[in-house]
């Protein structure tokens, strides 16, 4: 069974190289296996494969699941970003090989937002969440209500309500804190 691409028998390592992904994958690892709620690691590996990875570690589940609960997501998120904390506890320095963790790190914490209502600070908030996004790609109110097919009046009141969540009081502010500029 080939679960991530088949050995890149051409994809030479430098030895250098092959200890940094050895003290990433081994981060990954060790933090998991420290972790109550994370699933148990069952392969780590530092060959490199044809989907682009140069290692990786195969976490499965005890028994078949359909639910993940909260703690188990903030557990994956922990395991996802160990590799890079291992590259830079031991090497000072990180390199490009985390991409991927932190791109799944990203839709795996956006998800439990947007999609589970895992958020203290935002509760559940889809519709806010839907709003947020549009306006953080730049758009306006009233095209944020025509995209989402509802009342001007309606995006007023769940930006107010963003507002108070994340205590701003500007589309300044709010630019400041999502890091992005939103313009007028």
């Amino acid at each position: 069974m080939v679960l991530v691409g088949k050995e890149k028998k051409d994809r030479i390592m430098s030895q250098e190289e092959r200890r940094i992904v050895s003290y990433h994958e081994v981060g990954h690892a060790l933090v998991s296996a420290l972790q109550k709620d994370a699933e148990p690691v069952q392969k780590i590996t530092i060959v490199p494969r044809t989907m682009g990875a140069l290692g990786y570690v195969m976490q499965t589940p005890e028994e078949e699941k359909f639910l993940n609960t909260k703690k188990e997501l903030e557990a994956m998120l922990v395991s996802m970003l160990a590799g890079r904390a291992a590259e830079e506890i031991v090497f000072d320095t990180v390199t490009t090989g985390a991409s991927n963790d932190i791109e799944k790190a990203t839709k795996t914490a956006r998800a439990m937002i947007t999609q589970y209502g895992m958020s203290e600070k935002f509760g559940l908030t889809s519709r806010e969440s839907e709003i947020l996004t549009l306006i953080v790609q730049g758009k306006k109110q009233g095209q944020v209500a025509r995209d989402l097919y509802i009342a001007p009046s309606t995006v007023k009141t769940h930006i107010k309500h963003l507002y108070q969540k994340l205590d701003v009081h500007s589309r300044a502010e709010l630019s400041e804190l999502v890091g992005v500029e939103l313009g007028e």
